[in-house]
C-alpha cells in the first residue's frame, strides 16, 4: 500500500493516540467520538497490514511499526503545514517558526541582534534558538529538530551544505599574575599543565591536533566542558588554557585574565552555516539564513566578534 492511501486526518488522529497513550484521552482532546477514533485506528492498521498499537488495560502503546509511523507522520504533517504556509504567504512577508541550533558562545553574540532584526524585518517569523555543543546540534539537524545551525565544523552528513562563514583566533589565557608575554609561540605550552575541554569536544580536538602537528606535548591539569569554569579555574591559578578570543574579551579588558596572542603557526577555528539540502526549505528559513549572514558580518565589522574574519567557500 502507498502513502497516497493515507490522509492527513488519519495521521493526526494516530499521533494524538500515540501522544496520549489512550484512545479515550485522544477522543477528548480531538473532540472525536471514541468509537469513531477506534475505527480509524483499525482502518489504518488494516491499510498498513500490521498492528500499530498494543492494547493494554491501562491504554495503548505503539508497536515498532507504530513508532516508525509516528516518526514519519510528524515529518509529513510538518512539511504539509510548511508548504501550505509558504503558498499562502507568497507575495507577502514570510511567516512561521524557524528553529536554529547555536553553540553557547556564538548564541551569546548572535541571538539578540538576530531576533531584533527578524522582529523588525519579518514580524510574522518566530525565531526558536536551541543551544548546545556542535556535536549535539549536528545530530539535531540530522533528526530535523532544527532548521538551520552554526557549527564549528563541516557537518559531514549527506543532505546538508556547510557554508564557510568565518575563522576566529584562539588565544592563550593565563592567571593575571603570570609572566606570560603578550605574544607567544604555541611551543611555549610545552610542559604546561593546562585547563582544557575534555577529549571529544571540538575545541579540544583542534588543540590536540595542532599540538601534535607542531610537536608540542602539554599536560592536562583539569578537563571541564564549560568556558565559564575554564576561565574561573585559570584566573585562580590552576593552569593556562586556550579559548576563542571573543570568549575572553571581557576578562582581558577587566584585567582578571592575562591573554596572549599565538604567533607564528596561528591557531584558528572555522565557523560554518549549515543548511539542509535533502528536504524542502521554507521562505522563512531562507530569509533567516540570509539574516544570519548579515548579523555575523555586522558583528565582525563592529569588532564585537573579537578575533574573527569573514571567509567564503
Amino acid at each position: 500500500m502507498g502513502w497516497d492511501m493515507l490522509d492527513a486526518r488519519q495521521l493526526r488522529y494516530f499521533l494524538e493516540i500515540a501522544k496520549q497513550g489512550s484512545i479515550t484521552a485522544a477522543s477528548q482532546t480531538l473532540g472525536v467520538a471514541q468509537p469513531a477514533l477506534s475505527q480509524q485506528l483499525r482502518k489504518l492498521e488494516d491499510q498498513l497490514g500490521t498492528p500499530l498499537m498494543l492494547r493494554q488495560r491501562s491504554g495503548v502503546v505503539p508497536t515498532e511499526a507504530g513508532l516508525l509511523l509516528a516518526e514519519r507522520a510528524r515529518r509529513i504533517l510538518d512539511e504539509m503545514s510548511r508548504t501550505i504556509d509558504d503558498i499562502s504567504t507568497l507575495g507577502s512577508n514570510p511567516s512561521g517558526v524557524v528553529r536554529i541550533g547555536l553553540p553557547g558562545t556564538i548564541s551569546s553574540m548572535v541571538s539578540l541582534p538576530l531576533i531584533a532584526a527578524a522582529h523588525k524585518l519579518y514580524p510574522r517569523i518566530t525565531i526558536n534558538i536551541a543551544e548546545a555543543m556542535s556535536g549535539f546540534i549536528a545530530a539535531w539537524m540530522a533528526e530535523d529538530r532544527v532548521d538551520l545551525a552554526i557549527l564549528y565544523r563541516d557537518i559531514g552528513f549527506p543532505g546538508f551544505q556547510s557554508d564557510l562563514l568565518l575563522e576566529e583566533d584562539l588565544v592563550i589565557l593565563s592567571n593575571p599574575d603570570s609572566d606570560m608575554a603578550a605574544r607567544l609561540p604555541l611551543a611555549a605550552m610545552a610542559g604546561q599543565s593546562m585547563v582544557l575541554p575534555s577529549k571529544g569536544h571540538g575545541l579540544r580536538d583542534l588543540i590536540d591536533e595542532k599540538f601534535q602537528s607542531v610537536g608540542v606535548t602539554a599536560g592536562v591539569a583539569i578537563e571541564i566542558d564549560s568556558y565559564a569554569n575554564i576561565k574561573s579555574l585559570v584566573a585562580n591559578g590552576f593552569g593556562p588554557s586556550i579559548l576563542p578570543a571573543h570568549a575572553v574579551r571581557a576578562e582581558r579588558d577587566a584585567g582578571t585574565l592575562s591573554v596572549s596572542q599565538i604567533e607564528g603557526d596561528d591557531l584558528r577555528r572555522r565557523v560554518y552555516l549549515i543548511l539542509p539540502t535533502g528536504r524542502p526549505v521554507t521562505r522563512a528559513q531562507m530569509v533567516v539564513a540570509d539574516l544570519l549572514r548579515h548579523v555575523v558580518t555586522d558583528l565582525i565589522e563592529a569588532e564585537t566578534w573579537a578575533g574573527a574574519r569573514l571567509l567564503s567557500g
